[in-house]
Parts: C-alpha cells; structure tokens; sequence
C-alpha cells in the first residue's frame, strides 16, 4: 500500500543565504543532500508525492540529478520558478508523473486542493468538518503551517515549516482539524 505525502520549495541548486540559511543550513549543497535524505527517510518509492512548486534555480543538470535520487512517484504543481524548461526537463524523469498548475484530490470523503500559491477554498460556513474543502500551498517559506491563524483549512506543506521533510496526509489532516477544533472552542470575538 503505497502512502500520499505533499512538499514544496524544495529549491535544488538555490545558492543564496536566504533560503538555506533558515532551514539550519550552511549551503546550497548541503541543503540538497538534506532534503534528498530526509525525503527518502521518510517516503518510499511506491509512495506518492505531490510537490506544490519551485523545484529547483540556477543549476538544471545538478537539480535534475537531486530529483532524480528522489523516491516516490512525483506529481508537480508548478510554481513561479518553475520555467519551461525545467518543466520539460522535469518531465522526462521516470519518477515525475505529471506536472499541472492546480491539482484537486479527494482523501475520505474531503476534497483537497492543491497549489503553488495560497487560495481560499472555504467560507466557514459549515458545521461538519468533513463539509470543508482544503487548500495546500506552497510559496511563502513560512516557518509555520497557517498564513492566517483564524483560516485552518488552507495549510503550507513547504519544506520551511516541515524540516525539510515532505509531510504526510495524515498528519496534514491531523494538525488541520486540531487547528480547526480550537478555533471552535473560542468564544466569538475570541
């Protein structure tokens, strides 16, 4: 049985400080090797990964090569590094199985919406948590797991917010009703 996982921003080849720096690291190249061992520590290759965007900058054959290393089978939702011609370079790869701009799942019962940027998918109108629809992204390099604390239901599965680990479903599901349960509890106003 194979498990569903989603990340983002992995950045292969992203030389500047800004980005590895806050992930603990002290390079480009370390922070490829740490994202490529923490990812197949954790996701098989019969598992299934939807990568929300910016998969890697400046070097394409050396990102090209970290994607390759990668286990799992990788859908992608592209993000606004992601040029045509590493799309198509991207493409090739036999763990790369599609690429797309928004992507919709439905996990027991929930429907799943998945892009780059963040999106509002719910009005908080419903009573049933399973009523709601999610939305994942990536693209802001949070180190926390909601743009807007009083929103549970659009969620960042960006490595920055998840030490560079692709998160899996269930806990994705896990901190969102957890999230949501809370901020039933708070009287109104609160």
């Amino acid at each position: 049985m194979s498990n569903t996982f989603f990340t983002s921003d992995t950045h292969f080849c992203h030389g500047r400080e800004f980005l590895y720096g806050p992930r603990g690291l002290t390079s480009a190249e370390e922070m490829n090797e740490a994202i490529i061992e923490r990812w197949n520590s954790v996701v098989k290759p019969t598992d299934l990964v939807y990568h929300l965007g910016d998969t890697m900058l400046n070097n394409n054959e050396a990102g090209l090569e970290c994607f390759k290393r990668l286990n799992g089978r990788i859908f992608i939702i592209w993000g606004n590094h992601d040029t045509d011609t590493r799309k198509n370079l991207l493409k090739r790869l036999r763990n790369i199985a599609g690429g797309y701009y928004a992507w919709q799942i439905n996990h027991n019962g929930m429907d799943i919406y998945m892009s780059h940027y963040p999106t509002i998918t719910d009005n908080f109108n419903q009573k049933h948590f399973s009523q709601h629809v999610i939305a994942l992204h990536g693209h802001t390099h949070q180190q926390n797991n909601w743009l807007d604390l009083r929103n549970p239901f659009t969620y960042h599965v960006g490595l920055d917010s998840h030490n560079c680990t692709p998160v899996h479903i269930d806990e994705v599901m896990t901190d969102i009703k957890q999230h949501w349960l809370e901020l039933q509890a708070l009287p109104i106003g609160g």
